[in-house]
């Protein structure tokens, strides 16, 4: 199957064009102004050398930072309502009360608490006030908002309320783009909620971006589906990426990791993804990302949902020294590297002009940096090594050495040994990896809910069954479907042989016509 891998990084956008498991091409290019015209010419040239009558692309992976960076940066968010079904226990923390103030006024929520919800062991906690709910449904239209997020008290455990107040809201309001908390996050109230408002403010981005995606395609001449990455090193249906944009968030770092798995053969070692601003350290756990079992911060919002485990260092190969202290970052160049690094020309001392000076990397003009004081560069890649080395044992799980994979654009800067590793492993194509782990990414579909009233064989079985369905709708190919992990939990305060499941499942894609 012939795919292109895109991955755009607020540094540098990187494409590769793979037919099957072989590298045809791959690019390198600082990330452009105008992102779409970028993935443009990143297709325009991993697509230069084919021939006229080469097989069509098969299908356009692209990992994006778009997402992430609008909450981080506080921008291009639309404007949402919160109606929350947790009243009367759940009216001492209203919604949102953990946000940082300016992300709050970005999205100026109308908010909305109910009556309804359930109990920790499935009973209602007081009926639904549906009459409540259509009198929010109204006041939202009225104030022009169409994004709403839906909490309801232990939804993971019965969607009932959850639905029933979509199904009033979108009577209401019938072009409602609505996103449900059991669809996303876990138990905890306030972190499922929040991911679940991230989502709603979002997903008017997401349509966007899919939209300009689509159509960047279209003008390179590429009339293949595509697809976007998701958190956890698969992807999904650009469609169904776009009612979901918070799994995108951290797609750039999984797509790195899923990259050096394919390069390497390894299922289990350490990642370290060096990018231009940023390193994150990761863990591949059966060849995909380890998941995040613990709360995990999204530009200052707590949220507990489908996030990977990592660990990100302020070391790029844009990061920014200072020459008369040896401080390294955390301030980086950026995509601005090709201008303001010295070894182009520029006047900013960077890890880059360290590497350059000695002679790990052979970029730019190497006369630029002879000046550089031999001891100093040696205390700055011992500096460097360093902050590697923590960040290592700090993911570490064991005392044991581990195997590190080095990728990214910036990947030279990791030292050939660290302490507690048992292996440095460097690869071809290191620093696309991220493009290489979009392009060869599969299918999945997961389920993590508590279920009741069924024996423990009956629960996997029905979580396996609802993970494999939700494959299918995501794009994947039905025989391939395989089962990736499974656990089980039993909850001895709830009743009828409750037990939280978390099941996942992934496939290849089910490319049309084949």
């Amino acid at each position: 199957m012939k795919r292109i891998g895109i991955d755009v990084g607020g540094t540098n956008t990187d494409a590769v064009l793979i037919d099957g498991d072989t590298v045809l091409a791959a690019v390198k290019f600082p990330t452009t102004t105008d992102v779409m015209q970028g993935v443009v010419n990143a297709i325009g040239k991993v697509m230069d050398g084919q021939a006229a009558d080469a097989a069509p692309v098969d299908a356009v992976m692209i990992g994006t930072t778009h997402f992430t960076n609008a909450v981080v940066e506080r921008a291009r968010l639309e404007r949402i309502a919160a109606i929350r079904i947790a009243m009367p226990a759940g009216a001492s923390l209203p919604p949102m009360i953990d946000w940082p103030e300016d992300l709050r006024s970005e999205v100026n929520a109308l908010s909305f608490m109910v009556e309804g919800g359930h109990e920790y062991d499935g009973r209602p906690l007081v009926p639904l006030d549906r009459a409540a709910v259509r009198d929010a449904a109204m006041k939202i239209r009225d104030a022009g908002i169409t994004s709403i997020g839906i909490t309801a008290l232990f939804s993971p455990l019965t969607t009932e309320c959850e639905d029933e107040a979509a199904e009033i809201v979108r009577s209401v309001i019938p072009d409602a783009r609505i996103t449900l908390s059991h669809t996303l996050g876990r138990i905890g109230l306030l972190e499922r909620e929040n991911v679940t408002l991230l989502n709603a403010a979002l997903q008017g981005l997401g349509g966007r971006t899919v939209a300009a995606f689509g159509k960047a395609l279209k003008e390179a001449g590429i009339s293949a589906p595509f697809y976007l990455t998701q958190n956890d090193g698969t992807v999904v249906l650009a469609e169904v990426a776009a009612a979901n944009p918070v799994y995108s968030f951290a797609s750039g770092p999984t797509n790195s990791m899923r990259g050096a798995a394919f390069l390497t053969g390894l299922k289990e070692a350490m990642v370290i993804d060096v990018g231009g601003t940023t390193s994150d350290v990761g863990c591949l756990v059966g060849g995909f990302p380890r998941e995040a079992n613990n709360v995990v911060e999204v530009g200052g919002v707590r949220t507990l949902f489908r996030m990977p485990d990592l660990l990100p260092m302020a070391l790029g190969g844009g990061t920014i020294i200072d020459p008369q202290t040896g401080r390294i970052g955390p301030r980086s160049v950026g995509y601005r590297i090709t201008e303001k690094a010295l070894v182009f020309g520029g006047d900013t001392l960077t890890t880059s002009d360290i590497a350059v000076a000695a002679g790990l990397i052979d970029i730019g003009d190497r006369d630029r940096v002879k000046h550089l004081d031999k001891a100093f560069v040696s205390e700055m890649l011992k500096r460097i090594g360093a902050m590697v080395e923590d960040g290592v044992d700090r993911m570490k799980t064991s005392a044991e050495g581990v195997k590190v994979v080095a990728v990214g654009g910036g990947a030279a800067l990791i030292p050939e040994t660290l302490k507690g590793v048992s292996e440095v492993v460097t690869v071809g194509h290191a620093g696309v990896a991220n493009a290489l782990g979009a392009a060869m990414a599969q299918v999945s579909g997961e389920v993590d809910q508590v279920f009741s009233g069924l024996s423990r064989e009956e629960a996997v079985a029905q979580a396996e069954t609802m993970a494999r369905q939700r494959a299918i709708d995501a794009g994947a190919q039905a025989g391939s479907i395989t089962l990736l992990d499974t656990e089980d939990i039993p909850i001895a305060y709830l009743p009828g042989n409750a037990r939280r499941v978390r099941v996942k499942v992934v496939g290849d894609i089910a490319f049309a016509g084949r």
